[in-house]
């Protein structure tokens, strides 16, 4: 796991070269083992380097045997081995034993086609001096991040945005038309991000830029699909291939840890890796901390788990330079915690497994359709979902807004999903953005526009309306949200986190997975759940989804913490943004306890924070708050 950073333009080399290095310094971070950088009269490549494979040969910038390609990498190939063999004997010759130099050599043989053969997670950019040519690709689900931006004659690109600001070209400008949509989806959910004219390569996209003109295509996408397969069968395959997920994404010349919640997914990957470290955090007891029920799953397993308990003080002092690191807002509550569960994991080791991903390919949400727990209501909806299109359609119309038990449950499962769902995330409704925006942010690209790009993708192909949702996360939800704050606010602290459950070898099993087995009666992801179930106790394979449960609803009706919050919102420049009276308001009757409105605060409050790191001050990483007592 690495930093990379660089841009293309002309100026001398000696321009260059301190560029380079203040955009790399910035996120050490990334990579405090060592730097390395390449520059000549046209591109200045740079890296940080996080030393996981070949450790003492892998440092980068990489040079192909003529020295014409030069490549910079962040991320892991699991099957580079393999491939290197292919690659040896196919001429190729190999001064390390990186997998870094895989993609080099796998580019200069296969071209494109390189990226139909690595499996992985990865952001990685090669210069070809002859062609004068800058290639780079994003893995296929969006794990790593990759920024770009064409600012004054420069092409800039880094894997954290806070790098892009270091070049002298780079002009900083909000982008208005971002906080709208930020504050339904409770992160940007879209290519352009809150700096406007920066933009986000998109998971399983390539690029080349040559001659100032920048070519961007798709190179993968999901084909979920139905399929006849048995439940038994179904169930060995996604069990054999999680575990061969596990195995090689342990492929590291360090120790690998695990994170260890109390859910299914992280307890599934720890108990088949079986490491010598597990991680658990929460907050004090009781509700909001899952590490008891980790610790014991531990003990079970005999696996050594470290827990910690976070203070209300440690979050909030914290926060800030968790936005730091995020580079833009996202108001997803665990941000918090995982901030926290990754300095402590960075004590032992560098490398971490995690249950990222099983959500969203086995059927995990309750938001795909679970919004009762009355087993007969369910049988109906069920029943009601073999109705032609027509008839389907026109019982959740007329079950819209009906406050009877179970309505929306038959909504949620009986309307087009193009209609219905837009993601895990729903905070403002746009009437109430329009509410407490001031009218030159009212003008953005509609939710729905937003969600609609996406289903347009799979119009026509017969997908069930699960699988839709599903489809939809994939390119939302997942990489604008889950992803981006996985690897932020683990690589904060140097960590690489690796997602096992999001493969592309298991998303081949979990294209095929019927409907059936996705959700049914019994419970959310039931066919991986059975899978579960053979390295799991019931009570672990059974449990409903948590997440990382963070106590806001306390927070904002503590007396300190509402001060806290109340000050960012009576600071001057709130006024640009939002209806300050309003926004007022909605904070002090939440705190009177006569609403419930923390959400809505919560991403109020993050947008504002960051907006105070980025644009208030000058973007620098803030200090650790003092909250006194």
């Amino acid at each position: 796991m690495c930093g990379i950073a660089g841009f293309v333009n002309d100026d001398p080399i000696d321009v260059k070269c301190p560029v380079i290095k203040r955009m790399t310094d910035i996120i050490a971070h990334r990579g405090p083992d060592s730097e390395g950088k390449y520059v000549d009269g046209h591109v200045a490549l740079g890296h940080r380097r996080l030393s996981i494979i070949d450790l003492g040969g892998g440092q980068q910038p990489i040079y192909n045997e003529d020295g014409n390609l030069v490549i910079t990498f962040n991320g892991e190939i699991y099957n580079y081995q393999p491939l290197r063999a292919q690659l040896i004997e196919a001429g190729h010759t190999f001064t390390t034993e990186s997998d870094t130099e895989v993609l080099l050599h796998g580019y200069e043989e296969w071209g494109v086609e390189l990226l139909q053969k690595i499996r992985g997670m990865f952001t990685f950019v090669i210069w070809d001096k002859t062609k004068k040519e800058l290639f780079g690709a994003r893995d296929h689900f969006g794990i790593k991040p990759f920024y770009y931006a064409k600012m004054n004659g420069t092409f800039m690109y880094a894997s954290e945005i806070k790098s892009l600001l270091q070049h002298p070209d780079f002009v900083k400008e909000l982008n208005r038309e971002a906080l709208k949509p930020y504050m339904t989806f409770q992160y940007p959910p879209f290519a352009e991000t809150f700096f406007k004219g920066v933009f986000k390569l998109p998971e399983g996209h390539y690029f080349t830029y040559r001659d100032g003109k920048m070519d961007i295509h798709r190179y993968y996408d999901e084909r979920f699909r139905e399929s006849d397969v048995t439940l038994d069968h179904l169930v060995d395959t996604i069990d054999d291939t999680v575990m061969g997920s596990v195995k090689a994404h342990q492929i590291a010349d360090v120790e690998v840890g695990s994170f260890l919640s109390s859910g299914v997914d992280s307890s599934y990957v720890a108990a088949v890796a079986r490491p010598q470290h597990t991680y658990s955090i929460g907050f004090g007891k009781g509700t909001y901390n899952e590490s008891q029920q980790a610790g014991e799953l531990a003990e079970i397993l005999k696996l050594n788990n470290t827990a910690e308990a976070l203070t209300d003080e440690e979050a909030f002092s914290a926060f800030p330079q968790i936005q730091w690191h995020l580079d833009e807002p996202d108001s997803n509550p665990s941000c918090v915690p995982l901030f926290f569960l990754s300095k402590l994991a960075a004590h032992d080791v560098k490398v971490v497994l995690s249950g990222e991903g099983a959500d969203e390919l086995f059927g995990g949400y309750i938001d795909y359709g679970v919004h009762t727990k009355s087993k007969a209501i369910k049988v109906v909806t069920r029943w009601l979902t073999h109705l032609p299109a027509g008839a389907r359609h026109a019982i959740a119309r007329w079950c819209k807004g009906k406050t009877f038990h179970g309505a929306w449950h038959l909504y949620a499962n009986l309307a087009p999903a193009e209609e219905s769902f837009i993601g895990q995330a729903r905070v403002f409704e746009e009437s109430e953005s329009d509410r407490i925006l001031k009218p030159a942010y009212r003008k953005a690209p509609s939710v729905q526009s937003i969600v609609d790009r996406t289903y347009a993708r799979i119009e026509g192909k017969g997908l069930s309306e699960l699988k839709k949702k599903q489809y939809l996360d994939m390119h939302q939800w997942m990489p604008g949200d889950i992803l981006l704050k996985a690897d932020k606010l683990t690589m904060a602290h140097s960590l690489e986190l690796r997602v096992p459950l999001l493969d592309k070898v298991l998303m081949g099993v979990a294209e095929q997975v019927p409907t059936k087995w996705l959700i049914n009666d019994e419970n959310t992801k039931y066919a991986f759940r059975q899978a579960a179930g053979r390295h799991l106790p019931e009570e672990w394979k059974s449990r409903e989804k948590l997440g990382f449960p963070v106590p806001i609803k306390k927070w904002l009706r503590e007396e300190k913490y509402y001060k806290l919050v109340r000050s960012v919102f009576e600071r001057d420049y709130v006024n640009e943004f939002f209806d300050q009276d309003a926004l007022l308001k909605m904070l002090d009757d939440n705190y009177a306890g006569r609403t419930d409105d923390r959400r809505r605060i919560w991403t109020v409050y993050t947008f504002l924070t960051w907006y105070d790191v980025y644009f208030v001050h000058d973007g620098s990483k803030p200090a650790v708050l003092d909250l006194g007592d």
